[in-house]
């Protein structure tokens, strides 16, 4: 009998996954993952992980299989808060969520699922797990979810070959609904439980309070970059890859002061909550920060020019190819469907890789291009490689 380490997260996904493999005939092993006691840092004056491990541990009473936690807290705040705080700092956006699962659910849960003796583990993730032989090789494939809601194949977006041949995801050919009425049919106590909202970790604080209490507050200018300006003016080569991913080049001198905020590190390209300045004809949206100088610029309206340009840049060493022997080589081209964040609708674009990395250039502009998040491409339904955007 095949053994499996579920991660139970105190939800009904998880928990329909535990209790499928148990139909299913596997030795199913719940295990509840602590990944924050940070006091240092606060995270909520509630306590929603000691919530969700009792739901956790409930389900797994119910479902009659093993169950006990496990501290990754040491190994979380080294991998990922750590680089999140490190990467805001330097006036980027991280995907904590993407890290999450390559370093901690696929990497340490894995090697703790193993010293219990597992051959696989499994979360209730929506995505699926498929096979393919390439050159008498057996090669997996990441898949999206049956439900086109809550398909969640961009947060697995840097899992490996190897970490997907020890990953089972029993839910990701269910929609939502058919998962609630499985949970509410077997009895499971998070038949109804709301689905988590956030960051994989900080449960019910919002990411400003989160980020204030590690980067201090710095005011600084709020500046408004006019549509009109003459740096969105410069037409686009069509065949200049770097210059179609370029940000654009902004400089105070392009707008005027329209107020103040309490420091560059907290915002991201695209965002309008937050920025509390009234007064305009159409709200305010962050085109660009500068964390050296502590400026924000913003743009007025959702059609503004600086929301958008056609491509971006991986460098090599952040590249990720889930389909290795899909892997571009140095001068070749191809297309593929792409997202830049998560519930992006795909859309069509050409993957150009150089020797210094790999250019993404959609054939239609994009909204809120911003480093530090993933982009993710695909070819049909499967996931084939995915990077942290340079540029």
């Amino acid at each position: 009998m095949k053994r499996v380490v579920v991660g139970l997260s105190g939800g009904v996904d998880s928990s329909v996954a535990a209790y499928l493999l148990k139909e299913q005939g596997y030795d199913v092993i719940g295990m509840f993952m602590k990944n924050w006691h940070d006091d240092s840092v606060t995270i909520s004056n509630e306590c929603p992980w000691l919530d969700d491990s009792n739901d956790a541990m409930i389900v797994a009473q119910h479902l009659g299989i093993p169950f006990q936690a496990i501290d990754l807290s040491k190994e979380y705040k080294e991998r990922i808060v750590d680089y999140m705080f490190a990467e805001y700092k330097a006036g980027r956006t991280p995907n904590p969520d993407v890290l999450c699962n390559r370093e901690i659910k696929f990497d340490i849960f894995l090697k703790a699922a193993e010293k219990l003796g597992a051959d696989y583990v499994a979360t209730g993730h929506y995505v699926r797990k498929g096979e393919t032989t390439v050159s008498g090789n057996t090669i997996f494939q990441l898949l999206a979810g049956k439900d086109p809601n809550k398909d969640q194949s961009y947060f697995l977006c840097q899992l490996t070959q190897e970490q997907l041949s020890k990953a089972l995801f029993p839910v990701g050919e269910l929609l939502k609904p058919e998962v609630r009425e499985i949970a509410k049919k077997a009895g499971l106590a998070t038949a109804e439980k709301k689905d988590s909202q956030g960051l994989c970790f900080i449960g019910k604080v919002h990411l400003p309070e989160f980020l204030q209490q590690r980067l201090e507050v710095k005011k600084g200018k709020v500046v408004e970059v006019p549509a009109s300006s003459a740096v969105f003016q410069n037409g686009h080569s069509a065949d200049d890859l770097e210059e179609l991913s370029a940000p654009y080049a902004l400089e105070p001198s392009l707008g005027h002061v329209v107020g103040d905020h309490n420091g560059a590190h907290y915002y991201t390209i695209g965002q309008r909550r937050g920025l509390n300045i009234g007064g305009f004809e159409k709200p305010l949206f962050v085109i660009g920060t500068d964390t050296e100088k502590n400026i924000i610029y913003t743009g007025m309206g959702e059609d503004h020019p600086g929301l958008y340009r056609k491509g971006l840049f991986i460098s090599l060493s952040d590249e990720h190819w889930v389909r290795k022997d899909l892997k571009l080589t140095p001068g070749e081209s191809k297309k593929f469907m792409a997202r830049i964040r998560y519930r992006q609708t795909l859309e069509p674009c050409t993957l150009h890789q150089k020797e210094n990395g790999l250019f993404i250039i959609f054939d239609a502009a994009q909204r809120g291009v911003t480093p530090g998040q993933f982009a993710a491409w695909y070819e049909g339904d499967e996931l084939i490689g995915s990077g942290v955007i340079e540029k």
